[in-house]
């Protein structure tokens, strides 16, 4: 039974390709006449077409006019537009504050700022963790040096702002301010720290 259903199928397929092929396509296919007009080809019975056809000239300045979707797009701009002047409710904006992170991340983002790449980073982290521990209250009460990069004394920090005494966004730009100024960059600071004992 399979096999017969396979060859009916296979013959059914044979017939519609010779049908196809074989001129039904071919007798009466529109084709553009010697002025360039959609006409029936001359051969074979001839079909109307569903709708009328487009003159070389109509096809032409189809072909000149832009693709477009305007009125569309229009509508829908019109719509966004009327919609965004509506008064709604409040606009939902964040802000989060750069001195709420970790000190190490603060770091981190602030690297690009002063030119230095993020391999920059293990130097600094080893300085400033040998130096305060990244404590922004770091004291050392033999030298007044204070805060994450140890600023001796403490109140040179204030050249970022005045909140040296607490803020590691402050403290951190003014270390690498000092870093940039004195070695040029953080292993640089680390290599010559490792020499002395200080930096």
């Amino acid at each position: 039974m399979l096999r017969t259903v396979t060859v009916a199928s296979a013959l059914a397929s044979v017939a519609t390709a010779a049908a196809v092929g074989g001129g039904l396509l071919s007798a009466g296919t529109p084709v553009l006449d010697a002025a360039g007009d959609l006409a029936a080809a001359a051969t074979g019975p001839s079909v109307a077409p569903s709708v009328s056809p487009l003159s070389r000239v109509e096809l032409a300045e189809r072909a000149r006019g832009p693709v477009s979707r305007s009125d569309r797009r229009d509508a829908v701009d019109r719509d966004k537009a009327e919609a965004l002047a509506q008064p709604g409710g409040q606009a939902v904006t964040g802000t989060e504050s750069l001195s709420d992170e970790d000190p190490r991340t603060i770091a981190q983002a602030l690297l690009a700022e002063y030119g230095y790449s993020a391999d920059q980073f293990g130097c600094l982290d080893s300085l400033w963790t040998s130096e305060s521990g990244w404590r922004v209250d770091a004291d050392n009460p033999s030298s007044s040096a204070y805060g994450i990069p140890q600023a001796l004394p403490g109140s040179k920090m204030s050249s970022e702002g005045a909140d040296w005494a607490t803020n590691p966004v402050t403290q951190i730009r003014w270390g690498l301010g000092y870093i940039s100024d004195r070695y040029g960059s953080p292993c640089s600071a680390w290599s010559f720290k490792l020499g002395r004992g200080w930096y």
